[in-house]
């Protein structure tokens, strides 16, 4: 059994077809018996691997880092999320990508993994520095609470299954892809049959678990086949929510009333929740500021535009921006549009202006070569973008291939009016979500180098913030089920890096 495994996640699996590719992952849910992970105090099993792989590749390249703070303002607390750093896939209701905390510094790095059937990509932190996440793997999503020291599965709950034949299950981040961690432990989180649920912690004898405690059904508001993509709480507590065709929408938390506008555009991300009451959500055709109007409904403040070659590029999942809007410094709203080459565009993202509203617009990466579908990080006057061109899904990144390079950073200028490039990485990150470690001064990325071998490594890349060189890469493993396919690089409390893959979840520490 044991020996299968690794000849399908390693790199043993060289000359895979593509089109068998969603068979052969469906195939290993018989690997590790799904009814183990409904079990509580379940001990990691690793993500299978071939050891003659990880053996032929570098396991650390580099040195360790020394820290090097970066100073940046700081980022305003949600008062119905989790703190900073621990409420969602993108650390805060700004969607900074940025953690105040240090990162893995390349000290004897160790690793660690669970096998889940699934990727767990949307990691949360609680009040006890449990994980809580969403698992989703073609069983359907699951929400799970891991040892965030061991990766030991305390408790698991399913959530409503996926239809698999509606969407393709690799892009499409609906049903769980993005939750959020309230202020209360309470996991909120879009379902695949038009609720979201808010869902809370238990204790018992028999040890942690999980139990709904409120269902807010919004199908009345969804045409067939629409999908809720992601939902947050503004500063007033109302829940704010966006489906996959255009619907936004409010819900009163108490009595549940739901107010909703259709932009009838698409929208693929996630959004962002400012603390003057802005929502600023990105649809395949404009980026939109939303206030809430005296009757709670959603308002559209303001509207605005940006370049799109009206095709879905290699590397994104819609045919638009591929970014979650990024609040950042003294009042500006950072998203990448979808021209070729693609730029990052900076706008002012205050209610009510004289004057343009955009700052910027700065291209990156080259023609033809040129696409993301992961978040910015934003910090100060800072921006990192990362390239995903190439990226079409798991078969981009067997037998040795990979994706474009590039990872840019790019600064708003003192007086705001303008932005210039700062640095440039060749470094490849095929989908997953960089961070930035403020504490450390270290941008993290998720890698993939090309082979002519054939062999599949995947690394933890660590890269100085201020000058973009690369600092260290420490192996994470080798083959499919270590590929992240758009889950975030995610840093702990404690320092300890997460980063989860088709196969489940890895942890990178300092020893």
């Amino acid at each position: 059994m044991r020996n299968g495994a690794q000849g399908v996640w390693g790199s043993t699996g060289r000359g895979l077809r593509r089109t068998g590719l969603v068979a052969v992952l469906g195939a290993l849910v018989c690997v590790v018996s799904p009814h183990r992970a409904m079990a509580q105090g379940v001990p990691a099993v690793p993500i299978p691997q071939n050891p003659s792989d990880s053996a032929a590749v570098p396991g650390f390249i580099g040195a360790p880092a020394r820290p090097r703070a970066v100073a940046s303002p700081s980022v305003p607390q949600n008062p119905f999320m989790a703190p900073n750093g621990r409420s969602n896939l993108h650390d805060d209701a700004y969607m900074t990508n940025t953690y105040l905390w240090s990162g893995p510094l390349g000290e004897n790095m160790q690793t660690l993994s669970t096998y889940q059937n699934g990727e767990c990509a949307s990691l949360t932190f609680d009040t006890l520095g449990r994980i809580v996440a969403i698992c989703i793997g073609l069983e359907g999503p699951r929400l799970a609470m891991f040892d965030a020291h061991t990766l030991e599965l305390l408790a698991v709950m399913a959530l409503p299954p996926r239809n698999v034949s509606t969407a393709n299950p690799f892009t499409d981040f609906s049903g769980g892809g993005y939750f959020y961690l309230d202020q209360n432990d309470r996991a909120v989180i879009p379902t695949t049959d038009g609720q979201i649920w808010v869902v809370g912690e238990t204790a018992g004898a028999t040890g942690p678990g999980f139990a709904l405690e409120r269902a807010y059904d919004l199908s009345a508001s969804m045409t067939s086949g629409d999908r809720i993509i992601s939902a947050l709480p503004d500063w007033s507590g109302r829940i704010w929510f966006a489906t996959t065709r255009g619907v936004v929408g409010t819900i009163e938390p108490l009595s549940g009333a739901v107010k909703v506008v259709n932009l009838g555009e698409a929208i693929g991300n996630s959004f962002a929740v400012d603390r003057t009451g802005g929502v600023f959500m990105v649809t395949d055709r404009a980026l939109y500021r939303f206030d809430a109007a005296p009757d709670g409904s959603p308002s559209v403040t303001w509207r605005e535009t940006y370049a799109n070659v009206g095709v879905v590029k290699p590397g994104q999942t819609e045919d638009g921006s591929g970014t979650t809007p990024n609040l950042m410094g003294a009042g500006y709203v950072a998203i990448t549009d979808n021209a070729d080459p693609m730029d990052v565009v900076v706008y002012r993202r205050a209610k009510r202006l004289t004057g343009s509203r955009l700052v910027c617009t700065v291209p990156v990466f080259g023609t033809g070569s040129s696409s993301t579908d992961n978040s910015l990080i934003g910090t100060g006057r800072s921006i990192i973008v990362e390239n995903n061109y190439g990226y079409t899904g798991p078969a981009a990144t067997i037998n040795g291939a990979s994706t474009a390079p590039g990872i840019e950073r790019i600064d708003i200028n003192k007086e705001g009016t303008g932005c210039n490039p700062v640095w440039y990485s060749a470094e490849r990150a095929p989908s997953a979500v960089p961070k930035l470690s403020l504490g450390a001064g270290l941008v993290y990325a998720y890698t993939k180098p090309p082979r002519s071998d054939g062999l599949d490594p995947w690394y933890l890349t660590a890269l100085s913030f201020r000058t973009g060189q690369t600092i260290y890469q420490q192996l994470a493993g080798t083959g499919l089920g270590y590929n992240s396919n758009y889950a975030p690089v995610s840093v702990g409390p404690d320092g300890t890096g997460y980063v989860g893959a088709l196969g489940g979840l890895v942890l990178l520490r300092d020893g």
